[in-house]
């Protein structure tokens, strides 16, 4: 009961980083919802907390909770830029490009150095007569 053709069950490479890029890219999108969501929520309880409950009434700034959501808004403003904008320019190809690029100049650097080495260090090379018996020893030993 056994097919001839043998099916895998193993992803190759490309589609395992294509598979792990994709689930990165649902966790960002998750966690900028949930902020998003909270922000909502936060919001409303300062709006609550200071005109309706009067907490911080003697507070020195008058409306602090406008400045408070204000500020809010621009942190998750950076998020939504983070996720949306930056991942476009800075995505997955922005990064396999740069791990290209410093693995090339790395390469550069490793065969420069080995270059200086070997020039740094000559070995005269043995000459071997052809006649000769081949002695491990030096000359004057025997």
């Amino acid at each position: 009961m056994h097919s001839k053709t043998k099916k895998s069950n193993q992803i190759d490479q490309e589609q395992r980083e294509q598979y792990d890029y994709a689930r990165n890219r649902i966790v960002q999108k998750k966690r900028l919802m949930r902020h998003f969501i909270i922000f909502l929520a936060g919001s409303l309880l300062l709006v609550i907390i200071n005109p309706v409950l009067g907490i911080g009434e003697n507070f020195f700034i008058k409306n602090w909770f406008v400045w408070a959501i204000l500020l809010w808004v621009f942190l998750f403003l950076i998020h939504l830029l983070n996720v949306f904008v930056m991942n476009t320019f800075m995505g997955k190809d922005w990064e396999d490009r740069q791990l290209e690029k410093l693995k090339n100049a790395q390469s550069e650097r490793i065969a420069e150095l080995q270059k200086q080495a070997d020039a740094e260090i000559l070995v005269p090379k043995r000459e071997v007569k052809k006649n000769s018996p081949q002695n491990p020893l030096p000359p004057d030993v025997e």
